[in-house]
């Protein structure tokens, strides 16, 4: 497991410039940010985005992308996330299927897809758990059925993001028997609006609509949209899962809540020196330096993913490491600010900071169960260390 030092260099440092540039014209001044993916789906703010060539960046030019490094991505990524801004109508089909086109994809449908992904008009969501699977990925029951010209689809899937707004999904599907668990699994590019496919609402604690439960019942794929090898689909969903976990998106969900925290606490701080002679209140000080420091070793560690995934390494292992550092650490967050608050929690209060407080105090506990569980994580991180995955 390896770690590389790393800094930004001239160059990516003038691209985050541009961004928060980008953010301070392109978000309106009655603007309220959202935690991590929070900030909402928003397709025009995404094509707007796009025309800045920011969607997709890593996308070669010759399928309508920027041929960006995984490092500037990184750096447009973090900003964006940073903001609260609304990005979730490209994420997943950016982040993820992109790369994994790219690596399994056919060239049609390379053809067809990149060019509608890079320009914010085409968006996936990822069809992988299951509702007796949990985390396990090699349990999936979601089977395929082999037909003349295709597939015929059966199962379930749950929490999966936006499916009730986006386009297709990604599905992991076991379309042969096995006596190896990872074996018989494989990839399908399935559309969202396919007949036979109902998509049902899992709502947040607060009402919120974010997550879905998708069930098929005798959906079609064709051949053509099988993505990767017949029976490829355990290797084709790990090794893309490094794009998932080790990404800003893994310990900025509560980056907005410590930011509105010091914001509030300074400007009252202030009104209270220049009322009282107070200063900053040294419980308060402290918990924000513990967290920024915190912060800010995580996020060394996920650019150092970024850079390894710029040289061509598959950093799986040191994914996982990221993910499951990163999404305690936002946990941990909350938890910490909400105690130095010293607050009811209320959702309706008019302050930045409570709204965001109530919304991650509910919110919070998945932070730990998506993109891999806690426990999954680090089985994966032990294997890599001892070198039983070998």
């Amino acid at each position: 497991m390896i770690f590389a030092p790393t800094v930004l260099t001239e160059t990516e440092e003038r691209l985050r410039l541009e961004v928060r540039e980008f953010l301070a014209a392109e978000l309106p001044p009655d603007f309220r940010p959202g935690l991590g993916l929070g900030g909402g789906h928003d397709p025009e703010f995404s094509r707007r985005l796009a025309a800045r060539g920011w969607v997709g960046m890593a996308i070669p030019r010759e399928y309508g992308g920027q041929g960006a490094t995984p490092v500037e991505r990184f750096v447009v990524v973090e900003e964006l996330l940073a903001a609260g801004a609304p990005i979730v109508a490209h994420w997943v089909a950016e982040r993820q299927t992109a790369p994994t086109l790219l690596a399994f994809g056919t060239e049609e449908q390379r053809r067809w897809f990149l060019p509608r992904i890079a320009a914010g008009e085409c968006w996936f969501s990822l069809g992988m758990s299951e509702p007796d699977a949990g985390s396990d990925l090699a349990s999936v029951r979601t089977a395929a059925t082999k037909v003349d010209g295709g597939w015929v689809l059966n199962g379930t899937k749950i929490w999966t993001s936006a499916a009730h707004l986006n386009h297709f999904f990604v599905v992991l599907c076991r379309t042969s028997p096995s006596d190896n668990r990872h074996g018989g699994l494989s990839q399908l590019i399935v559309d969202l609006h396919a007949p036979g496919l109902k998509v049902s609402p899992i709502h947040y604690l607060d009402g919120g609509h974010h997550f879905n439960e998708v069930v098929f019942t005798d959906v079609f794929v064709s051949d053509d949209r099988v993505l990767g090898d017949v029976g490829s689909g355990w290797r084709q969903v790990t090794s893309e899962l490094a794009y998932e976990r080790s990404g800003p998106d893994r310990y900025l969900s509560a980056f907005g809540l410590l930011a509105a925290f010091v914001r509030e606490e300074r400007q009252r701080n202030e009104h209270q020196h220049r009322e009282f002679g107070a200063t900053f209140d040294d419980t308060a000080r402290a918990a924000v330096g513990r967290a920024s420091a915190k912060l800010w070793t995580i996020r060394q560690l996920s650019l150092a993913v970024a850079r390894s995934l710029e040289q061509g390494a598959a950093p799986a292992v040191e994914a996982a490491l990221v993910k499951d550092i990163g999404t305690l650490y936002e946990q941990e967050v909350v938890e910490v600010l909400r105690h130095v608050a010293g607050q009811e929690i209320d959702p309706g209060a008019p302050g930045l900071f409570e709204r965001l407080l109530a919304e991650a105090v509910q919110t919070a506990p998945s932070f730990t169960l998506r993109g891999g569980t806690t426990e999954v994580l680090r089985s994966i991180a032990a294997k890599g260390l001892t070198g039983a995955g070998r």
